[in-house]
């Protein structure tokens, strides 16, 4: 069917408001019913010990997959499986440990009802989201929430508006209740999302992102400045250690600390460096998370940051382009 020009003068703010407001009125009500059979819900999928199964049908598939990923990445293994898919092989995804979370508007949706007896014979628990509590489904299931708007935001009636936005949002309130009854913590978030900003903040080391052995630009205290500035421009890092024999760190001269020596008109030909290098330099351990390094470079005012071990002894060199690459900024 070919689309419809429509009326270009139409009030689209004034529509796009009111279906706002219908789907706050309806999320205003959705609040009310939290109660007893939230309570069960969240039990069930608690006590799983296997993975909650999500399924739905057309809107409410597409809404389920979003609240099985938000669960997975809470700390509650979920994942998603199409009824119609289940009923040609995919129930095979599914074990007796599993949770089956099932979404129907209705609650008569014909995919799901025909799993109704299989569910049975597995001994699944079945937590139902619908908007009618008599429905066959919700009649069927340990415990039934009820997701029913008043009407839609469609001025129809007919299309799903305000009854998927209330599914996602009870969705997320059973995925935040039971991230919070976990003890579900940020570092955890953080190991669900690695390529993530958050996971690489909570998660990146020093040790990960460092240049190490002969990347380290370093000279011994007796060396000339002139050539420890080859040192620094071979490595490319605008500094060097400056190390004993026995490899232990004495200090660092930066690209700072040259600017410093031209003022004073130091002849860098002949002088040590040694005579000019900064003595017991800011220094950090492999340790430590990427973005506290981040935060130690942007207080202190340095692009650059020597790694160094409990003994004194270099292992590495931290730029503040490393961090970049990383993803850190």
């Amino acid at each position: 069917m070919k689309p419809q020009k429509g009326n270009h003068n139409f009030d689209f703010c004034a529509s796009g408001k009111r279906t706002i407001r219908l789907e706050k009125e309806a999320l205003g009500a959705l609040e009310l019913r939290i109660g007893p059979e939230f309570i069960h819900a969240c039990q069930l999928m608690l006590n799983c010990n296997g993975r909650i199964v999500v399924m739905g049908v057309g809107k409410s598939g597409h809404i389920g997959k979003k609240i099985a990923a938000t669960l997975a990445s809470t700390g509650s293994p979920a994942f998603f499986v199409h009824p119609a898919e289940a009923c040609h092989g995919d129930l095979g995804m599914i074990t007796p440990d599993d949770t089956v979370l099932a979404i129907s508007n209705s609650g008569s949706s014909a995919e799901l009802l025909a799993l109704l007896p299989l569910f049975k014979r597995m001994q699944l628990h079945l937590i139902s989201l619908t908007g009618k509590t008599q429905s066959p489904l919700a009649s069927f299931a340990d415990c039934n929430i009820d997701i029913g708007v008043t009407s839609e935001a469609c001025p129809h009636d007919l299309a799903p508006t305000s009854s998927t936005t209330v599914t996602l949002a009870m969705g997320d309130a059973l995925a935040v209740a039971l991230l919070e009854a976990r003890g579900f913590t940020a570092e955890d978030f953080a190991f669900s999302h690695p390529a993530g900003t958050l996971g690489k903040k909570l998660l990146l080391r020093v040790s990960d992102i460092m240049h190490n052995g002969q990347q380290i630009p370093c000279v011994p205290p007796t060396t000339a400045l002139k050539e420890a500035l080859r040192e620094m421009t071979t490595k490319g890092f605008g500094m060097t250690t400056v190390v004993d024999s026995d490899n232990r760190l004495l200090g660092i001269f930066t690209d700072g600390d040259l600017r410093r020596c031209i003022d004073q008109n130091i002849n860098i030909d002949t002088i040590a460096i040694e005579k000019v290098m900064t003595v017991s330099p800011l220094t950090i351990n492999k340790d430590i998370l990427a973005a506290a390094a981040l935060n130690i470079m942007e207080k202190k005012k340095v692009t650059a940051l020597v790694v160094e071990n409990d003994d004194n002894t270099p292992i590495g060199v931290l730029h503040m382009h490393d961090l970049l690459r990383a993803g850190i900024i």
